[in-house]
C-alpha cells in the first residue's frame, strides 16, 4: 500500500485536539476498525509516512507504538508494519488506587481516613424518606426507569442552583448515582484514547482513575491552575477538571476572579470545562458558599452531589450542562443502568429545599473535627505540616522526611490507611505529602493520631520511593 493511500483515507486526521501521534493513531484505528485497512495490510515505514504527514519520524514511530500495544498492528524488523487481525480485546483492568481499595477490601481493625464521607446518616434523611412514601405508595402506571433522573428531583436540583444565582432548567440536569458515576459518564462521552486532560496537581483521585479509564493523556498545574490559558495553546486539551471550592487534597478555595478567568478562557478557546461542586457546601461556619464558574460561562458542566454533604450511602449526585449535552449523557447511562433508585431520588427531593439547614447543622461539627485532629497531630508529631482548611473534609499534610507512599505503609501497620500524594498527582509530584480526613468522631480521630505517631516513631524512610499505584500521567 502506497502512503499516499493512506494519506488520502486519514483525511483531516489534525483536525482534532491533542498530540499529533494521538490524532494519527486515532485515524488510523478507525480505519483498522472500519476494516478500511484490512488484516495484513502492510502500512508505510516510519519516515514514509513521516514526510506524507508533514510530521516528524518519532511522531509516527509513538502512533505506531500506540497501535501495537493495542493489538491493532504488527511491527517486525524485516517485514515492516502489518495491520493486525482481530484487534486483542483485554479485560478491563479493575482499579489499584488505594481510596478504592480502601472500600472493597474493609478490615475492621484499621481506622480509615482515606476515604472521606459522613459517618452516619443525618435525621433529616430519614424524615425526607418519610415524606415521600405517599408519592412512592401512589405510584401508578411507571416502570420506574428515568434515565436522566426523576422530574421531580431533577427539577428540585434545578432550583437549588436557581437559588444560587444561577438561571437553570430541568431539562438541564442529569441525575446520577454519586459524583463518581457522574465523572465516569462525562469521561466516557467526551473523551477518546490519547485525548489531553487537564488538571489540578494533586487532585482527586477519583477523578484521575476515571480519566485513566478511557486512555486519556493527563497533564497537571498546580491548584488554581495559574498557567492555564499558557497551558490550553500548548497541549490543547479536550477538558479540563477543577475543583475550585475547597480542593480536595488541598483544601485551598479558587478567587472569583479566577474563577471568572478560568471559565472565560475556557469558553473562548473551546474547552470543555468540568466544575466539581462535590464540597462546595462543606465551609466552616462563617465562609459563604462560593459562586459555581457556570456562571461566568454557560459552557461549563457542573457536577454536585448528597454523597459528601448528607451521607455517603445517599448515592445521589447530578451534572448541570447544557441541554444536548445531558441528552447525550442520558443514552449512555441508559445503557448501563436504565436510571437510578427511585425512592432514594424522591426523599433527595424532599431533602434539597432543607439543604442549608441541614449544612449549618454539619458545619461547626465538621470544624471541631478539624481543629481537633490538628490539635492531636501538633501534639503528637511536632515536625509534620498540617496548614488548616477553611472547609472540606481532608488535610494535606507535608512530611519533613520520607515520602507519603512509604509511610502509608507503616501507617497500615499501625492498623489507618490513609492516602500517599503521590497517587493524587499526575505530574509525579508531590511525593512528600499525605491525604487525610478529619470526618471520625472525636475519640476515634485520637486513636487515630495515636497510631500515626506510633507509625512516625518507628519510621524509617527507603532510599528510593515507594510507589503504591501505576504513574497518573500518560
Amino acid at each position: 500500500m502506497e502512503p499516499i493511500d493512506v494519506v488520502d483515507r486519514l483525511g483531516r486526521w489534525s483536525a482534532g485536539r491533542g498530540p499529533l501521534y494521538a490524532l494519527i493513531a486515532a485515524g488510523l484505528r478507525g480505519l483498522i476498525d472500519d476494516d478500511e485497512l484490512p488484516a495484513g495490510a502492510l502500512l508505510p515505514p516510519d519516515r514514509t509516512l513521516a514526510v506524507a504527514l508533514s510530521v516528524g519520524r518519532s511522531t509516527v514511530v509513538a502512533a505506531y507504538d500506540l497501535l501495537r500495544d493495542e493489538g491493532r498492528i504488527v511491527r517486525r524488523q524485516g517485514s515492516g508494519t502489518r495491520v493486525a487481525g482481530t484487534p486483542r480485546v483485554d479485560p478491563p483492568e479493575t482499579t489499584s488506587a488505594p481510596m478504592f481499595l480502601d472500600l472493597l477490601e474493609p478490615r475492621s481493625e484499621v481506622i480509615s481516613l482515606a476515604c472521606a464521607a459522613p459517618d452516619r446518616p443525618p435525621g433529616e434523611l430519614t424524615e425526607s424518606y418519610a415524606a415521600m412514601l405517599p408519592a412512592l405508595a401512589a405510584t401508578t402506571d411507571d416502570i420506574g426507569y428515568y434515565p436522566s433522573g426523576h422530574p421531580a428531583l431533577r427539577e428540585a436540583v434545578a432550583e437549588y442552583y436557581r437559588g444560587r444565582g444561577l438561571p437553570t432548567e430541568a431539562g438541564q440536569i442529569l441525575v446520577t448515582t454519586g459524583g463518581q458515576q457522574a465523572l465516569s459518564l462525562l469521561a466516557r462521552a467526551l473523551l477518546r484514547p490519547g485525548d489531553s486532560v487537564l488538571v489540578e496537581a494533586p487532585t482527586y483521585p477519583g477523578a484521575l482513575e476515571a480519566f485513566r479509564a478511557e486512555a486519556a493523556l493527563v497533564s497537571g498545574l498546580p491548584p488554581g491552575l495559574t498557567r492555564f490559558a499558557t497551558a490550553i495553546r500548548d497541549r490543547r486539551p479536550t477538558l479540563a477538571y477543577v475543583i475550585p471550592t475547597y480542593q480536595n487534597p488541598t483544601g485551598a478555595v479558587l478567587t472569583t476572579l479566577a474563577r471568572r478567568e478560568l471559565a472565560r478562557t475556557s469558553a473562548t478557546e473551546g474547552i470543555t470545562l468540568i466544575d466539581d461542586e462535590v464540597l462546595a457546601e462543606l465551609g466552616f461556619p462563617g465562609h459563604e458558599t462560593p459562586r459555581p464558574l457556570a456562571l461566568f460561562a454557560d459552557t461549563v458542566i457542573t457536577i454536585g452531589s448528597l454523597s459528601k454533604s448528607v451521607w455517603g450511602g445517599l448515592r445521589i449526585g447530578w451534572i448541570r450542562a447544557a441541554i444536548p449535552v445531558v441528552a447525550k449523557l442520558a443514552r449512555l447511562r441508559a445503557v448501563h443502568d436504565l436510571g437510578g433508585n427511585l425512592p432514594a431520588q424522591l426523599a433527595a427531593a424532599e431533602l434539597l429545599p432543607r439543604l442549608d439547614g441541614l449544612l449549618r447543622t454539619q458545619s461547626a461539627e465538621r470544624e471541631r473535627r478539624h481543629d481537633h485532629l490538628r490539635a492531636e497531630l501538633a501534639r503528637r508529631i511536632p515536625e509534620w505540616d498540617v496548614p488548616p482548611v477553611l472547609g472540606g473534609q481532608t488535610l494535606w499534610i507535608r512530611l519533613p522526611r520520607g515520602d507519603g507512599a512509604s509511610f502509608t505503609q507503616a501507617a497500615l501497620r499501625h492498623h489507618v490507611s490513609i492516602l500517599a500524594g503521590g497517587g493524587l498527582d499526575p505530574t509525579g509530584g508531590s511525593e512528600q505529602y499525605l491525604r487525610i480526613h478529619f470526618l471520625h468522631p472525636l475519640q476515634t480521630l485520637t486513636a487515630a493520631a495515636e497510631r500515626l505517631a506510633e507509625a512516625w516513631r518507628g519510621y524509617h524512610p527507603p532510599t528510593t520511593p515507594t510507589t503504591t499505584a501505576p504513574p497518573l500521567a500518560f
